[in-house]
């Protein structure tokens, strides 16, 4: 059961070395919506101290996922390597109270001790040679490192919010690096002086973060420091059961809001990646906030799944205002287009979403359902539709069509349906012999919305023009 006698502080502390992965995201969302369903706060760390590999671009990568996500942290992120004075100084602190060490064993030494634990199949442990031996030993040819001086007797115990009682011997713990010898604090030592001066309550992460926790609680006891609660969540899988990898697809968030799935879908299919609430699967953002409770996360590995974050994708599409969803859609059709589209043809793409949504997936199958309303004219049309407008006597219709058409004054698509299908009738044909041809002139293709809702939308003389250019083609 978790502490919530202080106000929650939770963060989301990724490392710039490359994209904001789908499962940091997943991470990032179940602290902000632990947070925001205690009334606490969210905080963002960048842990870019690995500085060869930490870039301004992976940097602006993870913030711009993150505001796409709607995840931005409440207040201004904090950069890891600005604190690095401050991690120096608490090693000195451990130091000083003979909590951590001087290390000053050989690489050649440290290799020894690595040969002789493989060769009796165990994990390698450093053995504490420096532990207790004076300066006065100290070779003058080694800068040391500065180790803790862990306990060696007793257990280290986690009550873990999601994996519930965890308890390592401490013999299994050997007494980690805390400071390289070229004066840089480690990981480990960071990530606890960081939380720690962030007032941060709950640390919740992935669980192969696990090992990492018993470590970082044996910092806080040396520095009687009281411990955040640690909430440890399993790792996505692909479909096929094994770590989710590029060979499964997609990893970046920016590769997903590429595909052309909206940020409401994607939170809501991360949400159920390892956490359920009865068997509902369509939650909102506001309704997530109100169930949440991070006992609901499960232990077991949650799988990748692109159908159902399809289907998700689908539903959100739908029942998203259309005033919202052209801010979607309209950049994919301006990068189509290859040119901004103008205020007059923004309204038109507005008016052309109800028809065009029922039946996206995603916001680039939509964007490629509505680019012939952008298209100039003589419009490009597909195979299928080029073999019904070369039918015989179908553009001889389509011109006696046109005329029919012409006597429309209410240009709306009741309207419309009533004279083609009036036309229809005196022609002596099906309906779907008249409009068939016509959506194939009016959108270059065999399918769309209903014929009479595009010629709507595209408008009176656009939709006449359209068909006079087919009529008088070869």
């Amino acid at each position: 059961m978790t502490n919530l006698s202080k106000t929650v502080v939770t963060r989301f502390a990724p490392s710039p070395t490359g994209f904001l992965h789908i499962g940091g995201a997943r991470t990032a969302l179940f602290n902000w919506l632990f947070t925001r369903a205690h009334g606490g706060k969210y905080l963002l760390r960048i842990e870019d101290t690995d500085r060869k590999r930490s870039t301004v671009e992976a940097i602006d990568a993870i913030l711009d996922g993150l505001k796409w996500l709607g995840l931005e942290g409440d207040e201004p992120p904090v950069f890891q390597s600005e604190q690095q004075e401050r991690h120096s100084e608490v090693v000195k602190e451990l130091l000083a109270k003979g909590a951590a060490y001087k290390c000053y064993s050989s690489p050649e030494e440290l290799q020894i001790m690595r040969d002789t634990a493989r060769a009796e199949g165990r994990p390698m442990r450093y053995d504490g040679r420096w532990r207790d031996r004076p300066d006065s030993d100290a070779p003058a040819d080694i800068a040391p490192v500065i180790r803790l001086k862990a306990p060696r007797e007793g257990e280290t115990t986690l009550h873990d919010l999601v994996q519930g009682r965890v308890t390592v011997p401490n013999s299994e713990l050997d007494d980690m690096v805390l400071m390289r010898s070229d004066g840089t604090p480690t990981y480990m030592l960071s990530v606890v002086v960081d939380d720690f001066d962030m007032g941060i309550t709950h640390v919740i992460r992935g669980d192969d973060h696990l090992t990492n926790a018993f470590r970082q609680k044996q910092i806080y006891d040396a520095m009687g420091w009281d411990a955040p609660e640690f909430g440890h969540i399993p790792l996505i899988h692909g479909a096929d059961g094994a770590k989710l990898s590029k060979r499964h697809g997609a990893l970046g968030v920016e590769a997903y809001r590429e595909m052309g799935y909206v940020p409401e879908a994607l939170r809501n299919y991360l949400l159920r990646l390892g956490w359920g609430y009865e068997d509902r699967e369509l939650i909102t953002t506001a309704e997530a906030v109100e169930l949440f409770d991070i006992s609901g996360v499960g232990r077991a590995a949650a799988r990748f799944d692109f159908k159902k974050l399809e289907s998700f994708n689908a539903h959100y599409l739908r029942t998203m205002p259309e005033t919202e969803l052209v801010d979607h859609v309209q950049p994919f059709i301006e990068g189509r287009l290859e040119r901004p589209i103008e205020p007059f043809e923004q309204q038109k793409l507005r008016n052309a979403l109800p028809g065009l949504k029922e039946r996206a997936k995603t916001i680039v199958e939509l964007s490629e359902n509505a680019l012939f309303y952008f298209l100039e004219r003589p419009l490009y049309v597909n195979d299928k539709a080029q073999d019904i407008l070369k039918a015989d006597h179908v553009r001889d219709m389509l011109g006696r069509a046109m005329i029919a058409l012409e006597e429309v004054s209410d240009w709306e698509a009741e309207h419309i349906q009533e004279r083609v299908t009036a036309f229809a009738e005196a022609e002596e044909l099906k309906l779907g012999k008249v409009a068939q041809p016509i959506r194939a002139a009016l959108t270059g293709s065999n399918v769309s919305p209903s014929v009479f809702d595009v010629m709507e939308v595209l408008g009176k003389g656009e939709s006449l023009g359209r068909l006079k250019d087919q009529v008088d083609g070869d």
